[in-house]
């Protein structure tokens, strides 16, 4: 299970949550995307769009919205086409016993100096939004899971090409 939301630009409130779920095994079971997506071996960049288990997703990746509700896969696409959200960092939670708390506080790193290396310019200057794809109870006790996502959209709609050094 993995769990979207959304960034205040106050702090760490919780602002939407989106129910994710998504290793291998369950996609298999739930008809969920079949593997990764077809990447360049070089870059590691997706060469074509393809529907992937939500933990195929990885850094650089850009994808279409995800919408809300339980959620086993995300559609994944080349920056160079339209897309919705882009993964701009990832955090690595330490193991220990789950934590809401500790993962709201470490979400927070998404609109800090990560995003401004990203973007180009701050986040409370910016034009862009964030959300975060993180590990769910269930998925950080089944499957190990500690990666914190940092995805980066625009509220206005698609873009096409990363946001890197947008400065906006």
């Amino acid at each position: 299970m993995r769990t979207r939301r959304a960034l205040m630009l106050a702090g760490s409130a919780v602002a939407l949550s989106v129910a994710l779920s998504g290793c291998s095994a369950l996609n298999g079971i739930l008809g969920g995307g079949s593997g990764d997506a077809n990447r360049d071996e070089e870059s590691g960049q997706v060469t074509e769009s393809s529907n992937v288990g939500v933990f195929s997703v990885k850094l650089g990746d850009c994808m279409l919205d995800t919408g809300s509700g339980t959620m086993t896969e995300a559609n994944i696409l080349p920056c160079t086409d339209p897309h919705d959200q882009e993964v701009y960092y990832e955090i690595t939670m330490p193991d220990g016993e789950f934590s809401d708390t500790d993962i709201d506080a470490a979400t927070q790193e998404c609109i800090g100096d990560a995003y401004t290396t990203f973007v180009g310019v701050a986040y409370q200057d910016s034009a862009f939004d964030v959300t975060t794809l993180v590990p769910t109870k269930d998925s950080w006790e089944r499957n190990n899971d500690r990666v914190i996502q940092c995805i980066v959209f625009d509220p206005a709609g698609q873009t096409t090409g990363s946001l890197a050094g947008a400065g906006r």
